[in-house]
């Protein structure tokens, strides 16, 4: 008998509630007395569990599958986080400061989108730690989920097959190393940074965790800031990856529905740009590599076409 190498393993549903149930019980745990898992080691593990929660009951070949799947792929992403911190430091290009400034200018009709947003919408003083209003809140949640969705979606279709996971990941792997291209050779500083090193005149606060700080959970981003690189900022891969999360559901689904999906990378794009973590052409040029990834990817696995593998 011939069967797909990455065939479904056929288990019992029973044990699936109280497996999912006492995972998300241990996560709650380890995010209160711990913290969010941001380390990519820690999501490994994590994005692991949660396999193994849903089919409690496969052998375990079926669930080492998953570190022999997504080793490789994590291996990659480690080099890619690692290798963004350092990215400004390996050829020693000029940071670029004022251009950011002057297309934001432009394009928010001579002030800048951030000190618009930030004036409508934060306290007075506006500072990372004034009260969070309740849109913070939504705004530092849309934020997060980049760290969480694309790897979610990633789980969710290695759950259902191997076949379907594996474009999915091209492309995500493919938009997190042609960022790192341009960070090296093109570093470029936030507007918090900017406004921090005079570039801008007023304070741009950068307010990324504020909406958390009532949970405990606002500083998740200064944890992220040990691995990350300030000057990678151009293109936005917060935006980037949310629009190609959208153009990759929209290809696959076919409701009319589907198009509403589109307030995502709106969503972050204002949330980008209200906390000061990126200016409005960060935004649209990370929307354009989206865009570029997706029909990179399209032409590759067109010109390319994959043989599923076959086992006896």
């Amino acid at each position: 008998m011939t069967t797909r190498a990455d065939q479904l393993p056929s288990t019992s549903s029973r044990w699936r509630a109280p497996a999912v149930a006492a995972y998300a019980v241990a996560l709650g745990v380890w995010i209160a007395l711990i913290g969010v898992p941001t380390d990519p080691f820690q999501m490994f593990v994590w994005l692991w569990l949660v396999t193994i929660a849903w089919r409690p009951s496969a052998p375990w070949r079926y669930h080492l599958g998953f570190a022999h799947d997504w080793a490789p792929a994590f291996g990659l992403l480690v080099i890619y986080l690692y290798s963004r911190g350092l990215s400004d430091e390996w050829i020693s290009m000029p940071v670029h400061w004022t251009m950011p400034i002057r297309v934001d200018e432009w394009l928010g009709g001579g002030e800048l989108p951030t000190t618009r947003l930030q004036d409508a919408w934060c306290a007075a003083p506006c500072t990372s730690s004034t009260e969070p209003r309740w849109y913070d809140a939504i705004l530092t949640t849309v934020y997060f989920t980049h760290f969480v969705a694309g790897l979610t979606i990633a789980v969710v279709l290695w759950l259902r097959s191997r076949e379907a996971w594996i474009p999915w990941m091209r492309r995500y792997l493919v938009i997190n190393f042609s960022a790192l291209v341009v960070y090296i050779l093109y570093p470029m500083a936030p507007p918090w940074l900017a406004s921090k090193e005079g570039y801008i005149a007023g304070d741009v606060p950068r307010l990324t965790g504020r909406g958390w700080d009532d949970l405990g959970l606002g500083g998740f981003h200064v944890v992220l800031a040990k691995v990350g690189n300030p000057v990678a900022a151009m293109p936005s891969l917060h935006g980037g990856l949310a629009m190609l999360i959208v153009l990759y559901a929209i290809t696959r689904l076919s409701s009319p529905w589907r198009w509403l999906l589109l307030t995502y990378p709106l969503l972050m794009g204002l949330a980008l740009v209200y906390s000061g973590e990126h200016y409005v052409i960060d935004i649209v040029a990370g929307w354009a590599l989206a865009a570029l990834v997706m029909a990179g990817c399209g032409w590759w696995e067109r010109t390319h076409p994959r043989t599923p593998p076959l086992t006896t």
